[in-house]
């Protein structure tokens, strides 16, 4: 599946990704976007990594793999069932939260959301399976600066969770980029509210 070639209704999960689940922007576009996709007659499971409980530290690296606790197993449950999977976080130092980063480090593992090929030429050349082919994502980032000027003083801050995490596992991904989301005003935050608006609505 691309966003081309996209099902009329689509199982989408939802993610916030900023600790605080309270009154922020980030959770004002998520619940925009969900409110807007389940109108349009999309499925939608909703998550939020201030509710949920594990720990986001790895503690001997991926020498040993601790236990998954309920509630991210509960995520990646849910992200096999979805076509969509969509991240909404703000933009903290160039990088996501690290709550969501913690989340991202402890459940996106091998035999999950890819594999490494154990035999052939792709072994010897540490290829590997992307097992979430297929599936489209969207990424919402809210930064206190302009996008550009983000950009021309450090690079590509989204290119973290573009690359390493999303397109490393197969998702087709799309960038949306807000900013400067604190000294916006009142009709700039309205023409975002419209865009996301109608993410939610078509499923993208």
């Amino acid at each position: 599946m691309s966003f081309f070639s996209r099902p009329t209704h689509k199982k989408i999960v939802v993610l916030l990704g900023h600790p605080d689940t309270a009154q922020t922007r980030s959770s004002e576009l998520a619940l925009l976007y969900e409110s807007a996709a389940r109108k349009a007659g999309h499925e939608v499971r909703r998550f939020n990594v201030g509710e949920m409980k594990f720990d986001p530290i790895l503690h001997h690296g991926y020498r040993t793999i601790q236990e998954l606790e309920p509630d991210l197993r509960a995520l990646q449950e849910a992200l096999k069932w979805a076509d969509h999977f969509v991240i909404v976080y703000p933009n903290w130092w160039g990088t996501m939260p690290a709550l969501l980063k913690g989340l991202f480090d402890r459940m996106w593992l091998p035999g999950f959301c890819f594999s490494y090929k154990k035999t052939g030429v792709g072994a010897h050349l540490g290829l590997w399976n992307r097992l979430m082919k297929g599936k489209t994502a969207r990424v919402i980032v809210l930064s206190g600066s302009h996008p550009f000027k983000i950009w021309l003083s450090i690079g590509d801050y989204t290119n973290e969770i573009y690359r390493n995490i999303l397109w490393f596992v197969g998702y087709d991904a799309r960038i949306t980029r807000f900013g400067p989301s604190e000294k916006a005003p009142e009709w700039k935050w309205n023409e975002w509210r419209k865009k996301v608006i109608r993410l939610g609505r078509l499923g993208e």
